[in-house]
């Protein structure tokens, strides 16, 4: 089965318009515009109901690491007492200005759990750092100071007052300026435009037998014929290239075949066993004989990215760049030899060793290994049954294929 991210009408929007502003940090996508408001008027509760969600960033008391071998994340020495975001931030970014270790994010912002969705943030939000009940946090100001900050922590009733204090200017703003996490941009075909698929399913799927004129391309706009399967009249469909197989370095298991996709068509005919389809869309290349041919199915991957640490997995190895040869750097997409069966899931942080090299020992003549070097920081962004992808958020040097993946640990003060 073909999946496809971000299914909602507003999260395929925020996609495509990733090139002018930036996607929903956090929270499912919702398909009408709400309101961004600055603070400093007053409110009656029930008109800031309909728009309080799409405005803060909520605050309540954050996670701390309580685990002995996990220790409060390190905040760094010049991290800034107040930053104003700017178009542009990610998360990732924002976080690395704080922290040492920017995936541990979640444990120091400061979260309100009665707000449905509290890790938005906007450009223009003005962000402190307090020191509550002897921990660091990072919170939105809301005109308020660390003050505020903390009494919305503690859930006060006096935040739920039926009037709020807020700035008079009302911005109407789609819910895709929020920052996002990553560079969305840099992740977006294989988001969108990319799966992975089993021997049997390509082996099965229908395929191009011939464009209406003979041509040996085709593209948005023209007719194709496609024989096998049961397609149905009216339904729209996906074009995809086969791609090579992924294969586990360690156990040689093929993990999938990569599948591209090309083209979108309606089924507008069937005779006997060839369907005709008429293309809609064409998304990277031109369709060409024997393209495969299946539906674009809804999948329950989010369309929000929450890095978080990827603990009890077991460490495993990068086993392509995708789009690129076998070097990656910052922003770049990989492919890793774990996916659900082995429990990743997205959001998940790994850490990049480079292999060590293999050298000959000149006394005994035994060829040894070198100890491995953290060489990055790559985050998941789409899980499959046995691999997964991830965006390269860190790099101290070149990330080669084969290189190893394992939980992060901290890098402490």
């Amino acid at each position: 089965m073909i999946m496809s991210v971000f299914t909602s009408a507003c999260a395929q929007d925020s996609i495509q318009g990733l090139s002018t502003q930036a996607a929903p940090l956090a929270g499912p996508a919702s398909h009408h515009t709400q309101a961004l408001i600055s603070r400093s008027t007053f409110m009656t509760k029930s008109r800031l109901t309909k728009i309080v969600l799409a405005v803060t960033l909520g605050l309540g008391m954050p996670m701390l690491a309580s685990a002995k071998n996990n220790p409060a994340p390190s905040v760094r020495a010049d991290a800034p007492d107040t930053y104003i975001v700017k178009k542009g931030d990610t998360l990732w970014d924002i976080s690395g200005k704080y922290l040492k270790d920017a995936w541990r994010w979640k444990e120091i912002w400061a979260v309100n759990p009665q707000v449905k969705n509290p890790h938005w943030i906007y450009p223009g939000d003005r962000l402190i750092l307090c020191v509550i009940k002897g921990h660091k946090v990072v919170g939105v100001d809301m005109g308020d100071g660390c003050v505020g900050v903390e009494r919305r922590m503690n859930g006060s009733p006096e935040d739920n007052l039926n009037t709020v204090k807020l700035q008079p200017k009302i911005h109407i703003d789609p819910l895709n300026v929020a920052v996002p996490a990553v560079p969305l941009s840099a992740i977006k075909s294989w988001l969108i435009n990319a799966d992975v698929v089993s021997a049997s399913t390509l082996k099965k799927a229908p395929y191009v037998l011939a464009t209406k004129d003979r041509h040996v391309i085709a593209g948005k706009g023209d007719t194709v014929y496609v024989r096998g399967g049961n397609l149905v009249v009216g339904d729209s469909y996906g074009i995809y290239r086969a791609g090579e197989a992924y294969v586990d370095p360690e156990t040689k298991e093929i993990l999938g075949y990569e599948a591209r996709l090309i083209a979108r068509g309606t089924a507008t005919a069937l005779n006997s066993d060839v369907s005709t389809i008429e293309l809609t869309d064409s998304v990277q290349q031109e369709v060409r004989a024997d393209d495969k041919v299946l539906p674009e199915a809804v999948s329950n991957e989010p369309g929000v990215f929450y890095p978080t640490n990827s603990e009890n997995i077991a460490p495993g190895r990068l086993i392509r760049v995708l789009d690129g040869i076998d070097t990656a750097a910052v922003n770049s997409t990989i492919a890793l030899n774990r996916g659900e069966r082995e429990g990743v899931a997205v959001g998940q942080v790994f850490a990049i060793y480079r292999r060590g090299a293999l050298v000959q020992d000149s006394h005994d003549g035994q060829l040894v290994r070198l100890p491995s070097e953290r060489a990055g920081l790559a985050m998941v962004f789409r899980t499959f049954a046995k691999l997964s992808y991830a965006i390269v958020l860190e790099s101290n040097g070149t990330i080669k294929t084969g290189d190893e993946l394992r939980p992060p640990v901290s890098t402490g003060d």
